[in-house]
């Protein structure tokens, strides 16, 4: 296994639409193994394949406290099942240091294939329903920046700019 790149705010590889996985394979179970030990080593609880530059409808999540509980979405769809919304306070590791409220639908159907190409359907809420749709935007070119106003994805942009010219 190893441990990936994640592509940082406001990288424009972030914005780039994710194409259906194909396969399910021996490679593609590689990449899972990579993409959980890179979000377990950073530390988070998802990541989307768009993060690490891999352009493909793949998705890693574990909200579990002890990482006991290892989700994969392969070529996820998301059906909003009512209109009911929630806010949450989110972070991204590719916008490290940030969090800003959220506002999305409380309860949410999503259709993926696991690991092994089998699909399964999951009615998720609470935490693990935020983090599915905070992934799925990840293979759309969406970031949670986007839903906070210009000015606060601006000063954000500027302030992670900074810190990577001071690291480089």
């Amino acid at each position: 296994m190893a441990i990936l790149e994640i592509l940082e705010f406001p990288d424009p590889r972030l914005r780039t639409q994710a194409k259906p996985v194909a396969v399910v394979d021996d490679k593609l179970r590689q990449l899972i193994d990579d993409m959980f030990e890179t979000m377990y080593d950073a530390p988070g609880v998802g990541l989307a394949a768009t993060q690490i530059n891999v352009h493909q409808r793949l998705v890693v999540i574990d909200v579990s406290e002890d990482k006991s509980q290892p989700l994969v979405f392969i070529n996820p769809e998301i059906t909003v099942l009512d209109d009911e919304l929630n806010e949450y306070d989110e972070g991204c590791l590719s916008v490290p240091g940030f969090y800003e409220t959220v506002t999305r639908p409380k309860r949410i159907q999503v259709n993926a294939l696991d690991r092994n190409g089998e699909p399964f359907t999951l009615e998720p809420d609470g935490l693990l329903a935020v983090c599915i749709q905070h992934e799925l935007d990840h293979l759309n070119g969406k970031l949670f920046v986007d839903y906070v106003s210009p000015v606060k994805r601006d000063r954000i942009r500027k302030k992670l700019e900074k810190q990577h010219r001071s690291q480089a």
